[in-house]
């Protein structure tokens, strides 16, 4: 604390490296920390005369994304030690806000589908969600208030439902990509985990160049529209229980609510992303493929020999359908402010051999739009599950006024 009894950077930042001291054993959700470093960073930040809008917040940086001051090893025994030259623009960013770069978060290989050693934080016998699953299960936890993860096909929201916190993923190429291991790059969106959506707020904001400001609590009731998917027979009781109790809720506080449904040809969505995923990851990995094979897990590396067997025509063929998606959105959007729709599957699944099904994250992550996920309520085993939330893509500001009046309603009324 200074004389005046404001929080310092360095007080913010002790707390959360006793926090990680206290449960790190348990969570296992750093691949890279250097707490002297991060005191050094806080304490010049204390003694600065300006100050940005960040000042002093700590944040956990997914380990697939470059900093000068910490290794980046992607998950992967290829990189380790690898120390980048330069921060990502992402991490230049929130530094010239004043963030603490805090530390580095687990990934999921290669931000891919063969997890790393973070367990939930609310109970370590089931995967955090991934690939982002150390930024999702560290917030969670109290180690650090805001973390950013990527997502390709789920890997933002998912660990943000599993884990019971907020996740945004942005529109597609609204936060600058570079100094970020590409996986998909026609699919690869930066996002932030944080435990509310002003937090979301505050970091899109020094990433994205909008003011970063707190959301307003004045905003007007959104127009929802209640869009259950292609994928809702897949989804177990505590999904459906969740996206019909916060619809009916929210209908009962002053949400317009009315029902929408995505055109039938959206069905193709999922297998859609499937192969621009692997098309493209199979590319993104040519020089680990060719020089560190035997690296590779065989997870990963079935992807990759998927993508290097796919012909042309049928890349080109997902391209153009998900472009033709793209375009029909439109309607689906008219008249609401966000959807509102399953987030997951169910809560998070037993064990840490995989990070959950990726599809019902996926079809929006395609689709370029953004998200958020909220968490609302509870599975039968006790653990987090999440509603999401879409907008038209590039309306991402609306996404969040809509999430933090929603969340201020279902909060209060669970």
């Amino acid at each position: 604390m200074t004389s005046s009894g404001a929080l310092t950077a360095e007080a913010e930042v002790r707390d959360c490296l006793a926090r990680i001291a206290e449960r790190e054993t348990t969570v296992r959700a750093w691949a890279a920390l250097d707490p002297e470093l991060a005191l050094r960073e806080a304490q010049a930040l204390d003694r600065a005369a300006a100050k940005g809008p960040l000042q002093g917040v700590p944040v956990g940086v997914k380990d697939i994304i470059d900093t000068a001051d910490l290794p980046t090893e992607m998950g992967s025994s290829i990189y380790r030690g690898h120390r980048p030259a330069a921060d990502a623009a992402c991490v230049a960013l929130l530094r010239a806000a004043g963030a603490v770069i805090l530390g580095k978060t687990v990934t999921a290989e290669f931000a891919g589908m063969t997890p790393g050693p973070t367990t939930n934080p609310h109970d370590p016998a089931h995967t955090p969600g991934g690939s982002s699953s150390g930024s999702g299960a560290a917030v969670a936890d109290g180690m650090v208030p805001v973390a950013l993860g990527t997502q390709t096909g789920g890997s933002v929201l998912r660990p943000a439902s599993y884990c019971g916190i907020v996740g945004f993923k942005p529109s597609f190429g609204l936060l600058n990509r570079a100094g970020v291991k590409p996986a998909a790059e026609s699919l690869d969106t930066m996002g932030v985990l944080a435990r509310s959506v002003d937090d979301i707020a505050l970091i899109a904001g020094a990433l994205a160049g909008w003011p970063a400001s707190p959301t307003s609590e004045s905003a007007a009731p959104p127009r929802i529209g209640l869009c259950r998917t292609y994928l809702w027979p897949t989804a177990l009781p505590e999904t459906v229980a969740a996206v019909e109790q916060a619809a009916q809720r929210l209908a009962a506080v002053g949400a317009s609510l009315r029902e929408v449904a995505l055109p039938p040809s959206f069905a193709g969505l999922t297998e859609a992303r499937e192969v621009i995923n692997c098309w493209e990851r199979a590319r993104a990995m040519a020089f680990e493929w060719r020089h560190h094979r035997d690296r590779i897990s065989a997870r990963l590396g079935a992807a990759i020999e998927r993508g290097f067997a796919m012909d042309f025509a049928t890349y080109l063929a997902a391209l153009r359908l998900a472009e033709n998606y793209r375009a029909q959105l439109e309607p689906v959007f008219a008249g609401f402010d966000v959807l509102l729709a399953p987030c997951v599957a169910g809560e998070a699944p037993a064990g840490l051999d995989s990070t959950g099904d990726h599809r019902f994250q996926g079809l929006w992550t395609l689709l370029h739009v953004p998200t958020m996920s909220l968490p609302t309520h509870r599975g039968p085993k006790g653990l987090p599950v999440g509603i999401q939330l879409v907008a038209p893509r590039y309306a991402d500001q609306r996404l969040i006024a809509a999430s933090h009046w929603i969340w201020q309603k279902l909060e209060g009324e669970g």
